[in-house]
């Protein structure tokens, strides 16, 4: 026979038998905590405005490194070409040393002569042009400082005041820069301005 004290413990001394089994309320783990929903959005919405952040600098870095690889393109050779400047100076300058008439009329040797410096001189500027450099001559033109540096003025009243009437030297632009500046002379005491009476020393 079964002893029930064995089984269920003796009432008289409970230590002996086995503990009672407490049972705990269940809770969901899918209940959210009371503000949880609050918290989630706010992180949602945190996270969502560093990710827009982080495109929006991706993106500014993106066209700044567009514009930086673009601007070594057409002006990392600045510095060379104003070099090569000189060389297409004194092919020019080699060019007008003789007056057209003295090469119409020159020996066969000397022609040839002038013709290949008249050649080498167009060869330069097209590889000039082909990598961005241009040559540009603004006789005719109203002066302008930023392409030009005016040298002296020339009394000139056929013309507008301040109209280019001579180039020293000829102006280069690399891209949309200027590489080179004009040497220019510049009219003055023109029409237009013995007409506004803008001419400084018109009361003279």
């Amino acid at each position: 026979m079964t002893d029930p004290n064995r089984q269920y413990g003796d009432p008289a001394n409970p230590a002996q038998g086995p503990e009672p089994v407490v049972s705990k309320p269940y809770v969901m783990p899918d209940d959210p905590e009371a503000g949880s929903v609050e918290a989630l959005a706010k992180e949602a919405a945190e996270s969502r405005d560093k990710m827009l952040r982080t495109l929006a600098e991706m993106e500014n870095l993106r066209k700044r490194t567009s514009r930086e690889v673009a601007d070594a393109r057409a002006y990392g050779i600045t510095g060379f070409a104003r070099d090569i400047l000189d060389i297409a100076d004194n092919l020019q300058r080699a060019l007008d040393a003789g007056p057209a008439e003295a090469k119409a009329s020159a020996d066969p040797g000397l022609k040839a002569l002038i013709e290949g410096v008249e050649l080498t001189e167009r060869s330069l500027l097209n590889t000039l042009e082909k990598n961005g450099v241009r040559k540009f001559d603004p006789a005719g033109e109203k002066f302008d400082p930023n392409f030009q540096q005016a040298m002296y003025e020339v009394p000139d009243p056929s013309v507008p005041a301040g109209t280019v009437v001579q180039v020293v030297q000829a102006g280069y632009m690399i891209g949309d820069r200027v590489l080179r500046p004009a040497l220019v002379a510049v009219s003055k005491g023109g029409v237009k301005a013995a007409a506004n009476g803008n001419e400084p020393n018109s009361a003279a």
